[in-house]
C-alpha cells in the first residue's frame, strides 16, 4: 500500500474517531458538570451530532454511531469491511473521550447508560431500538436518497437525536449509539447493562436500514 492509499483509508476514519470523541467528551461533560437539565443534555448531544455531520460528513458520511454503520452496510450504501474499520475507529474515538474528560475534569465522570429503575430491562430494550430505528432511518434518508435535501442533513440527524434524548433520556440514557455507551462504561468500569446499549441500537438500525429500502422504492429510487 502506497503513502497516498494509506491516507486515504485513514483519513475518514480519523474524522469518525475525532467526531466521537468529540461527542462523548462534550457530552458526557454536560452531565458530570450537572449544570444542565435533561433537555439541555439531549439538545447538547444533538448539537455535537448536527456540529459533527457539518464538519466531517463530506469526509466520512458523519457516521459516529456504529448502528449507522451497520445500517449503511445493511442497506448496501457501504461495505461491511468499511462498516468494521468504522466501528473501530468510533469506539476507540469514544474511549478516547471518555478518558479525556476523566483526565481533564476529575477522578468521577457521569454519562454511563442505565435504564432508570422503573423501567424493565424489555422497555428499554424496546425503546433504545425503536429511537435508534428513527435516527438511522433520517440518515439512511439523507445520506443516500438523492431526492432527499442534502442541505439540512446535519439539521436532520441532530433533531433525531434529539428527540431520542428529549424523550427516552431520562429513562434509559438516550444513548442510541453502542461507542457512545461503551466509552464511559469502559472508564468509570461499569458493564452491568452495556450489553443492552449495544444489542438495542444494532437492531434498530438494522430494521431502519431494511424499511427504508422498501419504503424508497428500489435501489435507484425511480418508482
Amino acid at each position: 500500500m502506497t503513502t497516498s492509499e494509506l491516507n486515504k483509508f485513514l483519513r475518514p476514519h480519523v474524522a469518525e474517531f475525532i467526531g466521537t470523541f468529540v461527542l462523548v467528551f462534550a457530552g458526557c461533560a454536560a452531565i458530570t458538570v450537572g449544570k444542565l437539565s435533561p433537555e439541555g443534555v439531549a439538545l447538547t448531544f444533538a448539537l455535537v451530532i448536527a456540529t459533527m455531520v457539518y464538519t466531517f460528513g463530506h469526509i466520512s458520511g458523519g457516521q459516529f454511531n456504529p448502528a449507522v454503520s451497520v445500517g449503511l452496510a445493511t442497506g448496501g450504501h457501504q461495505s461491511w469491511l468499511r462498516a468494521a474499520t468504522f466501528i473501530v475507529a468510533q469506539c476507540l474515538g469514544a474511549i478516547a473521550g471518555a478518558l479525556a474528560l476523566r483526565l481533564t475534569i476529575g477522578s468521577t465522570i457521569a454519562g454511563v447508560t442505565n435504564p432508570a429503575a422503573s423501567v424493565s430491562i424489555g422497555e428499554a430494550l424496546a425503546m433504545e431500538a425503536i429511537f435508534t430505528f428513527v435516527l438511522v432511518i433520517v440518515v439512511t434518508a439523507v445520506a443516500t436518497d438523492p431526492r432527499a435535501p442534502r442541505e439540512t442533513a446535519a439539521l436532520a440527524i441532530g433533531g433525531a437525536i434529539a428527540l431520542g434524548g428529549l424523550a427516552i433520556g431520562p429513562i434509559t440514557g438516550g444513548s442510541l449509539n453502542p461507542a457512545r455507551s461503551l466509552g464511559p462504561a469502559l472508564i468509570v468500569g461499569d458493564y452491568t447493562n452495556l450489553w443492552l446499549y449495544v444489542v438495542a441500537p444494532i437492531a434498530g438500525g438494522v430494521a431502519a436500514a431494511l424499511a427504508y429500502r422498501y419504503v424508497r422504492g428500489g435501489a435507484d429510487a425511480s418508482s
